[in-house]
């Protein structure tokens, strides 16, 4: 163990490498080519996303989680703008914090992670191409406030038992990675390419939810396919030439902020533990799924929002559904409550 973290403090000074390329690079575009004001007059977005980076790092929920609804329903922003801004600024703050775990070589759900990357890779550039252009701002914003609003929900009556799994992600890699390999694809194309975020929670889940992996494994290996699709992402809308006005001033605020932020999320919650912060976060997500049908309640009509709260209890009892396959894998009783402590056996794989 002693020596397992001495190697980890040894790599350490690759982030810092990484830290000081890009601190390099974003000093040469504020102080050579004349941006600093651009960033300075997107001051608010760097002070939002000093949350926002935190929780990407600790917890199974990127930046663009607060970043979105942050210039989506406080800026009154359009909801693409949103999307690609977090593909932005994950680009930076979730590598760097991916960096962060790699170099502390904490343990990841590999098998999972290697077919999510390679689902992602294809589906998110799909999305980006054939998807994305074809949902318009309103149901882009629906798609995060459901997604995320009922990811909050099930942590907040569920956390408890989330919190309570001790596995590790050994199990059965040809069915992990296909697994891995499907739920990347979906995630990608009909999430990640649509709101920017969302294929975190879909790993997460299924390693939470349903093959009952710590949180110490599932967390880390959801920012690390969070950053890699941030990156595909920004390869995508870069080469489509499709990035949406006013990404490029927010991401200057807010990029110097997240390359600290991010890892220092992973670094916190490694002392003081997941629960609170989980806490927190999932009540933001519920939160903004309350804001947003409020928000819009004009242009939903009362059809239009109890559409909305059916999706939301859609997702939730697909949560629970999952949940109960991982249960009987794992030899419990679907109906049982697991509390904070219990022992369980897990399942790692399908």
């Amino acid at each position: 163990m002693r020596h397992h973290a001495s190697t980890g403090r040894s790599r350490l000074w690759l982030w810092g490498l990484w830290l000081a390329v890009f601190y390099g690079g974003w000093l040469i575009l504020v102080a050579v080519f004349g941006h600093w004001q651009t960033a300075e007059d997107h001051w608010p977005m760097a002070l939002a996303m000093a949350l926002g980076s935190y929780a990407a790092g600790s917890t199974p929920m990127g930046g663009g989680t607060v970043g979105f609804p942050v210039l989506v329903l406080l800026f009154d922003m359009p909801a693409s703008l949103g999307r690609d801004f977090s593909f932005a600024v994950q680009s930076i703050g979730m590598v760097s914090a991916s960096i962060f775990i790699l170099c502390r070589r904490q343990p990841l759900a590999w098998s999972m992670l290697r077919g999510a990357m390679l689902g992602s890779l294809v589906g998110t550039s799909l999305g980006i191409f054939l998807i994305a252009p074809f949902v318009a701002d309103l149901w882009i914003k629906l798609t995060f406030a459901v997604l995320w609003g009922s990811f909050g929900v099930l942590h907040l009556y569920r956390l408890g038992e989330i919190t309570s799994f001790t596995g590790d992600a050994r199990g059965r890699e040809r069915q992990d990675f296909s697994l891995g390999l499907v739920l990347g694809l979906l995630a990608g194309g009909f999430a990640a390419a649509v709101t920017g975020v969302g294929i975190d929670m879909v790993i997460y889940a299924a390693l939470v939810v349903l093959c009952r992996v710590d949180l110490k494994i599932a967390i880390p290996t959801s920012v690390v396919i969070m950053a890699f699709t941030s990156v595909v992402g920004v390869v995508g809308k870069s080469l489509s030439g499709d990035w949406q006005p006013g990404v490029f001033g927010n991401w200057l605020a807010a990029a110097p902020v997240v390359a600290l932020g991010a890892p220092l999320g992973v670094f916190v919650v490694s002392r003081i533990g997941r629960r609170p912060t989980l806490l927190v976060v999932a009540m933001l997500c519920v939160g903004q799924f309350v804001w947003t049908c409020f928000e819009e309640s004009a242009v939903l009509g009362p059809r239009g929002l109890a559409l909305a709260a059916m999706s939301l209890g859609v997702c939730i009892l697909g949560f629970e559904w999952v949940r109960r396959i991982g249960m009987r894998l794992a030899g419990v009783d679907a109906g049982r409550t697991i509390h904070p402590g219990s022992q369980v056996p897990v399942s790692t794989g399908l």
